[in-house]
Formats: C-alpha cells, sequence, structure tokens
C-alpha cells in the first residue's frame, strides 16, 4: 500500500488543481491500463527510489511541481459525503518564495476526498474524513477493508491504519495507539522502509447502506457520533438515536 501512496501522491502533486482553471486529466488518471502499469512498478520485496518516483503520465501537466466531514443517507436512498476546509491556518498571507498562481476565484490544492459509492444505482457506502493529505490514505484503507478484506464497517474503521506520502522518503508513519514493532518492523527495515510515529490519523465518517437499512460507523479515533432518526411524525423527527464509539 505504501507504494501505491507513493505514486499516488506523485501524481497528485504534478495533475491535480482547480479544474475550472485547469485541466485535470481524470479520465487518464482512472484508466484502467494506466493504473495497471502503475501497480506494475510496485516491487513488494523492495521500497521504490523516492527521487525516480515521478508522475506517471506522459501530458504536460497545468500545475507545476481545519477540516471537519459528515457523511449522510436519508430514507429515500438520497446521499451527501461532504468535507469543509480552510485548507491549514485560515489567512490570506503569502509566505516563502513560491506564491502559486493566485488568481480570483481559484480553489487551493486539497487532499479533501468526501466519497460516495453506488451499487446496481443505489447508495452503498459514504464515507470521508478530515486529515489533509492523510485523507487519501485513511479513506483509501478503510474501502479496502470494507471491499477486499470484507470486514464489517466498524471494524474496518477501527483498524490499524498507516501512511506515506512519497516524501519523507520511504517513511511510513503509524498510529500511537497501533505501532508498528516487532518482526513486523524488523521486516519493514530490512527492506528498506523507516517507521515513525504521527498523531493524527483522519477522523473516518462513514455510513455503509445494506438491503435499504444504513449502517452508520464514527471514528473511535475522533470525536465524532453517529445518529439514526426515527418515528417521522407530520415530516418531523421525534426521536434520534446518538451513538459515540468507544477506543479499542
Amino acid at each position: 500500500m505504501a507504494e501505491i501512496e507513493k505514486r499516488v501522491f506523485a501524481d497528485r502533486a504534478q495533475y491535480l488543481g482547480d479544474p475550472d482553471f485547469y485541466a485535470v486529466p481524470v479520465h487518464e488518471l482512472i484508466d484502467e491500463h494506466y493504473l495497471a502499469g502503475r501497480a506494475s512498478q510496485v516491487n513488494l520485496s523492495v521500497p521504490s527510489d523516492t527521487d525516480k518516483v515521478v508522475a506517471g503520465l506522459n501530458i504536460e501537466s497545468p500545475e507545476k511541481p481545519q477540516t471537519t466531514h459528515f457523511s449522510i443517507v436519508d430514507k429515500w436512498g438520497n446521499a451527501v459525503s461532504g468535507t469543509y476546509t480552510l485548507n491549514g491556518f485560515f489567512g490570506s498571507g503569502v509566505v516563502g518564495t513560491d506564491t502559486n498562481g493566485i488568481e480570483p476565484g481559484k480553489r487551493p490544492l486539497s487532499s479533501m476526498t468526501p466519497t460516495i459509492f453506488l451499487k446496481d444505482g443505489k447508495v452503498a457506502l459514504v464515507i470521508g474524513t478530515p486529515g489533509g493529505s492523510r485523507i487519501f490514505t485513511s479513506i483509501f484503507q478503510v474501502v479496502s477493508n470494507v471491499f477486499d478484506f470484507h470486514l464489517g464497517l466498524k471494524d474496518a474503521v477501527g483498524a490499524m491504519r498507516f501512511h506515506h506520502q512519497l516524501l519523507p522518503a520511504n517513511t511510513i508513519f503509524w498510529e500511537p495507539c497501533a505501532p508498528i514493532f516487532g518482526q513486523l518492523a524488523a521486516d519493514l527495515g530490512v527492506a528498506g522502509f523507516y517507521l515513525a510515529n504521527q498523531g493524527f490519523n483522519g477522523d473516518i465518517q462513514a455510513i455503509r447502506v445494506e438491503h435499504g437499512v444504513p449502517e452508520p460507523v464514527s471514528d473511535p479515533r475522533g470525536r465524532g457520533v453517529t445518529s439514526i432518526g426515527k418515528k417521522l411524525k407530520a415530516g418531523r423527527v421525534i426521536q434520534v438515536d446518538w451513538h459515540r464509539p468507544r477506543r479499542a
């Protein structure tokens, strides 16, 4: 996963930007042949040389090198996945030498990834999280836990997560609640990876819908809560069940 994430962040840095100002190559980035080619570059035994991991598309790039999220599904199957952010500390100052081509109305590059999965045209999963660059890796790993490893949503969200984003080179960040140690840490060290502690690793808010029944889950790492409205009367919810997850 770390090697895949390394390439995802290389492409992100090169190709993503405000689509109102730049032609983001969405179709090329999600093309099955392109993704298969990127996956084939992964050596399961040795980490790639970070300096040699570059954006993968053979096209010119239009852009050179305090967040919250909610997930909602209603009784009719409508879904909302919304992430709101100031993209770091609020302000309008220009720091450093790279002003990054400021233009009126241009949105800054962000890692926000509010996501809705559909199955047979109906909502199957609504998911998102705050977390800056860790948004990508948090959502990716939870989704993989659900669909690849067939975990229940509560277990998928609560499972240990790690983070890697191309730089710092070959560094895998682990969570304080689930440190990487022992034989696994030794094997990763032999393979060429460095391990480091991280503080915050996302606060997933997700709802899975199966057979029309919603299952909301809030990340036990965070402060989120789940709620299910019941007993509609005259268009109003007169009972709400709240639940705050416990840390494992």
